[in-house]
């Protein structure tokens, strides 16, 4: 097993000891920075645990184990695969049922993969990071050959660094290097499929392969027998790209090889291959918007627009999806057919292909809705410019997530329906996706999660605050009714209440159940908050946008409007009243913390950024300048400070109790970020908790049991600050 958890080119450049007193602690697995850590973990368990830690510890974990949780499935040939892990397979197993057995109560699961038993025979904490398998070809399929061939990636202690192995579906065994597999030494990056002896390879092949986020600039097709090293180059991006990969697209009569780009966060490009592997090999760049996000399906090309696009006369709105033949495309034509057109309370989620269907989801002020799109077919001789038909899919309801995934987009018109709210346990259905003028068929519910907590007297509330621009800002309430609903001349309530965002990278936060919220907290006299602060995706890109860079205080500001109208609508007060985030949520809650410390009882920040001075010099951090800015340019750093936890703090400021916790194995966002941020405050005598996991790479958790470990430190922090 290697010490280091960090490919040598994730290291990070190294701190000036001169303003940074703290910078030792960037060592990720230095002896002093581990020896602080060890302290600081024992100073956590000492004030942390006891009875309501062990019980709230047992609480979660039966959540997290429980087998009457929906198994997740995917159609792969004849079976369906699932992932699980619970109390007795802590690392998890890779198994697989029928259609038929799926549908009963207790489906008979084949093991095709046990990762515990791995990690004990190769010594090494294996955490599972996904399967891709290839799909045979219809000679194959009409041979009645199996689906046989898949790459594995697995994770040392839950780094984003993974391997990839092939792996046997038949014969349930990695196929060894030395009888021709595919291995892929540890980097960040993958392999995918080219065709049964053939992969595309992005990853880590020596110096000068990597951008400086320490992700794969380079894509080889790689030979089976052939070393990677010597594999052939497809596509060579820059050092300062985000990443760049290759795939094909196997779907019979319209197999294609893509390069996608990524230059940055929202911005790439996406190249056809023609030729791949051959001395005439050539690029065609797929002409869109670098913002813009594309989709092949068939003979269509899709386009999701993050910003106004002026094209042949027509400008077509950020936020909207357009749809166009490809190869017209290609050939100039700009005739595009608008799916999707923004309003300024309705955002694109997304859209998923069927066979012959394209089901799109949108959200309404943060409800879902879905409906499908029937393109024009022409095979049956329809112009490609005729309107695509629309028609329902009856999965809605209030204040519900409804998620949708096609079963298979070659073979069937079937889709996966989730649907989900905070006080309603998850369901799984199958449907049926028809065309216009066909009456919508029920979906199928396969399973119903089972119920984690007592929801009777609960309710879930949506409302909104006034930011200090005057925008306005929604957010989700949850909890008892009295308390969710104070009567009015009663004076303010003094419920704990928990507010938590993100606030980032366009990422929705939508409602959905949790069995460890409910029991943990909302059973136990706890108000739930939620805020669709901007900077989110609640409202397509504009809504993103409005918090980027220079604009970042917008977020922060949306987030302190919704803790205010809490206190103003009598739920809670401000020492009752806690934030909570991760990741880009702990670089909100670091500023809450820094900014509004006036406005909470207790922070809990979790593996965050914090230090925005060295963050593009951490890891994956110079993948994200496009949404803070660039600390080396001065003009950035102008108000990347104003931002920045770790220089906003104040050692003479009085600040509410702080939560701190990361993982050693994170290779995103640094441990340094948390360390440094912890030890800063501990000089200057401040109520700082410390928790640093060893494994669980960005997640903060490899296995169940840590996740209900550092889960419980949060709930036990929190109760024991709010209450």
């Amino acid at each position: 097993m290697s010490a280091d958890p960090l490919p040598p080119a994730a290291r990070p450049d190294p701190p000036d000891p001169d303003t940074d007193p703290f910078g030792w602690l960037e060592d990720v697995v230095g002896d002093e920075s581990l020896d602080w850590v060890r302290q600081r973990n024992e100073h956590a368990q000492q004030a942390l645990g006891g009875a309501d830690l062990t019980r709230t510890r047992a609480a979660v974990r039966e959540v997290l184990d429980s087998d009457d949780r929906i198994p997740a499935v995917s159609l792969i040939g004849d079976h369906l695969y699932n992932f699980w892990r619970d109390a007795a397979h802590e690392r998890g197993l890779w198994r697989r049922t029928t259609p038929d057995s799926y549908r009963s109560e207790d489906p008979a699961w084949e093991t095709v993969l046990d990762l515990d038993a791995l990690a004990e025979a190769e010594d090494e904490s294996w955490v599972w990071h996904g399967a891709s398998v290839l799909r045979p070809t219809p000679e194959q399929l009409a041979a009645g050959e199996p689906w046989r061939r898949a790459l594995v990636d697995l994770s040392p202690g839950g780094s984003d660094a993974d391997v990839t192995r092939e792996f046997d579906l038949v014969e349930k065994r990695f196929v060894p290097a030395a009888d021709g597999g595919f291995h892929r030494p540890l980097a960040k990056g993958g392999l995918a499929w080219a065709d049964e002896d053939t992969v595309y390879a992005f990853t880590d092949l020596g110096e000068g392969t990597t951008t400086s986020s320490g992700y794969p600039r380079t894509v080889v097709l790689w030979r089976r027998g052939t070393e990677l090293t010597s594999a052939p180059v497809v596509y060579e991006g820059s050092t300062d790209d985000m990443a760049v990969m290759g795939s094909r697209s196997r779907t019979p009569g319209f197999e294609r090889d893509l390069v996608r780009r990524s230059i940055a966060f929202y911005r790439s490009e996406t190249y056809l291959v023609e030729g791949v592997g051959t001395p005439g090999q050539e690029l065609v760049r797929v002409d869109v918007p670098l913002s813009a996000e594309t989709g092949l399906h068939r003979e269509w090309l899709t386009i999701e627009l993050r910003e106004d696009w002026e094209v042949d006369g027509r400008t077509y709105p950020g936020g909207a999806l357009l749809a166009v033949v490809l190869d017209d495309f290609l050939a100039g034509s700009r005739d595009l057919t608008v799916l999707f057109e923004p309003t300024p309370s309705t955002s694109l989620v997304g859209g998923a292909w069927t066979r012959h269907h394209l089901v799109v989801t949108v959200l309404e002020d943060v409800a879902h809705s879905a409906y499908t799109l029937t393109p024009p077919d022409l095979d049956a001789g329809d112009d490609t410019r005729s309107p695509w038909a629309r028609g329902d899919l009856p999965v809605g309801g209030e204040l519900l997530t409804v998620g949708v995934r096609a079963v298979s987009t070659v073979d069937s018109d079937d889709v996966w329906v989730t649907r989900s709210g905070y006080l309603e346990p998850t369901t799984l259905a199958l449907a049926t996706v028809v065309g216009a003028g066909e009456e919508p068929r029920e979906p199928e519910v396969l399973k119903t999660a089972p119920a984690f907590f007592d929801a009777s007297g609960m309710v879930a509330e949506q409302h909104f605050a006034t930011s200090d621009d005057g925008t306005r800002v929604p957010y989700f309430v949850v909890g008892r009714s009295d308390l969710v609903r104070p009567a009015d001349g009663s004076g303010p309530g003094t419920a704990p209440t928990l507010l938590y965002g993100y606030g980032g990278f366009e990422i929705p936060l939508l409602p959905g159940y949790s069995g460890t919220v409910g029991r943990a907290w909302l059973a136990r006299g706890g108000v739930y908050v939620v805020a669709n602060i901007r900077g989110g995706g609640e409202y397509g890109p504009s809504w993103h946008q409005a918090a980027l860079r220079e604009k970042r205080h917008r977020a922060y500001e949306d987030f302190a409007a919704v803790a205010r109208d809490l206190v103003a609508r009598g739920v809670t007060t401000p020492e009752h009243l806690g934030a909570q985030g991760g990741s880009n949520g702990g670089l909100l809650a670091g500023n809450m913390l820094t900014r509004y410390p006036e406005l909470f009882g207790a922070v809990v920040i979790q593996v965050p950024l914090l230090d925005m001075r060295r963050y593009s010099h951490l890891l994956a951090g110079a993948s994200w300048m496009a949404e803070y800015g660039d600390p080396d340019v001065p003009e950035d750093w102008d108000f990347l400070q104003t931002f920045s936890p770790y220089h906003r703090h104040d050692p003479a400021r009085e600040y509410p109790p702080v939560l701190l916790t990361t993982s050693t194995k994170d290779d995103r966002v640094h441990p340094g970020h948390a360390r440094k941020m912890a030890a800063k405050m501990l000089a200057a005598g401040q109520d700082v908790t410390y928790y640093e996991n060893i494994e669980g790479g960005h997640g903060g958790a490899a296995n169940n049991a840590q996740a209900a470990h550092m889960a419980a430190l949060a709930w036990t922090f929190l109760h024991d600050r709010l209450s």
